[in-house]
Formats: C-alpha cells, structure tokens, sequence
C-alpha cells in the first residue's frame, strides 16, 4: 500500500553544481549553446521549451546507445539509493519529477528504482536522434506530472512531498504538503517549508522522517 508519495528533481538536486544536460553536452560537442541556453533560462529570459530546442540540436546523429553510455559518469549526489530505498520502507513512492530529456529519467529509474520520471522527449529517426524534439516540458507541467501520478497510486497531493533546487520547482512546491529546497536557490528556499544542503541526498531524510510522523 503506498501512503504518499515523495518528488525528486535532477538537475541541481540529485545532479550538483550542473546539470545532466550540460554533463551531456560536454560529450555531444555543444557544452557553449547549453551553456548559455540554461544560464538564459535561469535568469527567465528563455523559456524551457527554448532551451530544449537549442540543446536537441546538438543530438542529431547520436544513438540512444551511445546516450546511455555518456550517463554512466554523470556526477550525482551521495545517499540517492539510501533515500530512494527509505522512501520505499516507509510506503512512500519515490518519483522522479524533471525537465531533464527523457533517457537521463529512465537511466536513474533503472539505477535507483524511482517509480516514474517526467522529462521532454527527442525525435528518433532510424536508430538516431534526429536533432528535434518530439515532446517539450516545462515547469507546470512537472507540477502535473506530479499530481497526474499521484492521482494514479491513490494518494492526495496533501499525502506528497518535494524535493527541488531551483525556479523549475516552484509550481510543484506549491502543490504539495512539504517541500523541500535541497541546495537551492533563494527563490526556492522562499518557496519552501524546509531546506537542506550537502552533498548527500540523506540530508533530507530527517525532514521527511518529521513531516511523516505529523501527518500519521
């Protein structure tokens, strides 16, 4: 029986001090363009589905395999398979809520056992990413990513938490019963009910150990 359910970001939170699709980037060739795209997004003038856009340029020719090859050194954060297997001993859902691109979700369900990812979708033609972007994803839409999957295991957004660095996170922090900025910037941690920091995703065990025990 699942008792709620708990919402991780990537980039900034589980992915520290860059994000999985520079990390990406720097291995297709286009490490500048996302650069600049992301910094452009941070500041609010470029919007996600801008980014994503510029950033699926740089993919054209390369194959979901070689893709998947690039994620084995993508720098993450300690403890994530300790909170991840926490989570599970508690009832609690683990759920991967990003705009990261769709393979970088997958690889770290397959890796630490998160339940479901969100993430924008790249076109893929005869085996190879054609350099287009087949679904885009932005900030309310993690939000309702969020609520669509918690609407799925049963459990109300007041039975969720959220776990997030940055301006992305914002709409599901307001969604849900506890969030938590983890590393964050000044807007999320004013958006917050709790933070953390560190290197070690474990940091926010206890807030959600506190959280938890409340709301029994």
């Amino acid at each position: 029986m699942v008792r709620g359910a708990v919402f991780f970001d990537v980039d900034g939170t589980l992915v520290p001090q860059t994000s999985s699709g520079q990390h990406l980037a720097d291995l297709l060739g286009h490490a500048d363009v996302v650069r600049e795209a992301e910094a452009g997004y941070a500041a609010g003038t470029l919007s996600n589905q801008e980014v994503s856009v510029l950033d699926a340029r740089g993919w054209a020719g390369w194959t979901p395999a070689q893709v998947r090859g690039f994620l084995e050194s993508l720098p993450l954060v300690d403890g994530i398979a300790e909170t991840v297997s926490w989570c599970r001993e508690q009832d609690l859902a683990p759920v991967l809520t990003t705009l990261a691109w769709e393979p970088v979700g997958t690889y770290l369900c397959e890796r630490f056992g998160f339940t479901h990812a969100s993430g924008p979708r790249l076109h893929v033609m005869d085996g190879r990413y054609s350099g287009e972007v087949a679904e885009h994803f932005d900030e309310t839409g993690k939000r309702d990513f969020a609520v669509r999957v918690a609407a799925e295991l049963g459990v109300a957004p007041g039975r969720c938490a959220a776990v997030g660095d940055s301006r992305s996170d914002l709409p599901l922090f307001a969604a849900v019963d506890l969030a938590i900025a983890f590393n964050a910037t000044p807007a999320a941690r004013a958006a917050a009910h709790a933070e953390a920091q560190g290197g070690d995703l474990r940091a926010v065990v206890p807030l959600l150990s506190t959280w938890l025990d409340a709301s029994r």
